[in-house]
């Protein structure tokens, strides 16, 4: 009897809704007789008390349920806000505890997780466990997000017009066919079988092992890697320097640049444009920047004119989202062992837009700290804009020295 009502209900329950499957549990169990609740209840593993309620269904006279309906109105259990008064307000209290509630809440300096604010729900009085916390905030609107970086700092007065100011110079450079470029330096990178964010397809629980810690190894030192992105070809350079990230350093590496890369797009060049950050080895402060740039500028040949991105911009630097994000795609979940991986994964970085990227490594040193005179800057031919002098200016070559 028990096997022959399993096989019945396998064949019907995908087809029978929650009352359908109520009522026919019901019928069954009437149909078997004294015992043929626990009967069907067994073969089937519809709960008792939904048979129980089946065979008040079936004994009911002219209280049958509307069409469509699977309970009676008004049936199930109260929402916990319902029957726990202030449930809702305490729980909005813990989670934004500075703009409304108690500042002095005991989870203002804690992390939210929904296990903690149960946690003091229930110190609180209430009755609620963690999967429900997680419901009532989903509910009212919350959701699990992360910081996103969209606060610049300080506002500069005169930021939106730098943004304008370099738009109209890149615009004027290559409509006159002189090169662009963008130039920054990408986060330094430990060398070593160090882990490396992100993830790549290999066999099932065979990942590749690195070290536990993060302790630089004194031998193989750190991976800097500058570059150079050509904003009319969608090429780049980039240099991996070993020693510090200098400003001599960066004009090496525009230098590299132009020797294997620049010279042969540009063969008619006069002058050049620079869009860079305003800190860093490229800051717009710099004394050895400025320095640096008039060696470069005597050493090419070319007008150095450079346009800074205001403080707290660097985002909006096209060798940004350009060419470092595309690099940090191509190297992920790849230890850098060495330094010639380094360069040999950035070198291979390209996109569907057609992004090519040479790269090499710089063994020379650069070192920190060098202080520049009031003599020596005053030997550079530095010529400011009329606007923001200070963050777009020019520096003339003294003389070509041939390569």
């Amino acid at each position: 009897m028990e096997a022959a009502v399993r096989q019945r209900f396998a064949k019907l329950k995908m087809s029978l809704n929650e009352r359908q499957r109520r009522l026919w549990a019901a019928a069954e169990a009437k149909s078997a007789g004294y015992g043929g609740v626990s009967l069907v209840h067994r073969a089937t593993k519809i709960s008792r008390r939904a048979i129980h309620a089946g065979l008040k269904e079936l004994a009911a006279k002219g209280n049958a349920l509307p069409p469509g309906r699977m309970r009676r109105s008004g049936a199930g259990r109260l929402r916990l806000t319902q029957t726990q008064t202030g449930l809702a307000e305490a729980l909005d209290a813990l989670v934004e505890p500075t703009a409304r509630g108690d500042p002095q809440s005991p989870l203002r300096w804690t992390c939210k997780s929904v296990r903690h604010l149960a946690e003091e729900l229930n110190k609180q009085g209430y009755r609620i466990s963690y999967p429900k916390v997680a419901d009532l905030l989903h509910a009212v609107g919350y959701s699990l997000q992360a910081n996103r970086k969209t606060l610049e700092g300080c506002d500069q007065p005169d930021r939106d017009a730098q943004f304008h100011y370099i738009n109209r110079q890149v615009k004027a450079f290559q409509h006159r066919g002189q090169p662009v470029i963008s130039i920054d330096t990408k986060k330094k990178e430990l060398i070593g079988n160090f882990r490396n964010g992100g993830r790549e397809w290999r066999p099932r629980g065979k990942p590749v092992s690195v070290k536990a810690h993060d302790f630089q190894d004194k031998k193989l030192g750190k991976g800097i890697p500058y570059g150079v992105f050509d904003m009319t070809h969608n090429e780049a350079w980039v240099s991996v320097g070993i020693d510090h990230d200098t400003a001599e350093f960066a004009t090496a590496t525009i230098l590299q640049w132009w020797q294997r890369m620049g010279a042969k797009r540009f063969p008619h060049a006069t002058e050049i444009l620079i869009t860079a950050d305003s800190g860093g080895s490229n800051g717009s402060r710099s004394r050895l920047w400025k320095v640096a740039l008039q060696s470069l500028s005597d050493r090419i040949g070319l007008k150095v004119t450079v346009a800074h991105f205001p403080p707290g911009t660097s985002k909006w630097n096209k060798i940004e989202h350009r060419l470092f994000c595309h690099i940090t795609q191509n190297w992920r979940g790849q230890p850098l062992a060495s330094h010639d991986i380094m360069v040999e994964l950035i070198g291979r970085t390209t996109t569907s837009k057609g992004l090519k990227v040479k790269a090499a490594l710089d063994p020379r040193c650069y070192p920190a700290g060098k202080k520049i005179s009031n003599e020596e800057l005053t030997q550079v031919n530095l010529r400011r804009a009329k606007f923001h002098g200070d963050w777009n200016y020019s520096v003339m070559p003294h003389k070509r020295i041939k390569l």
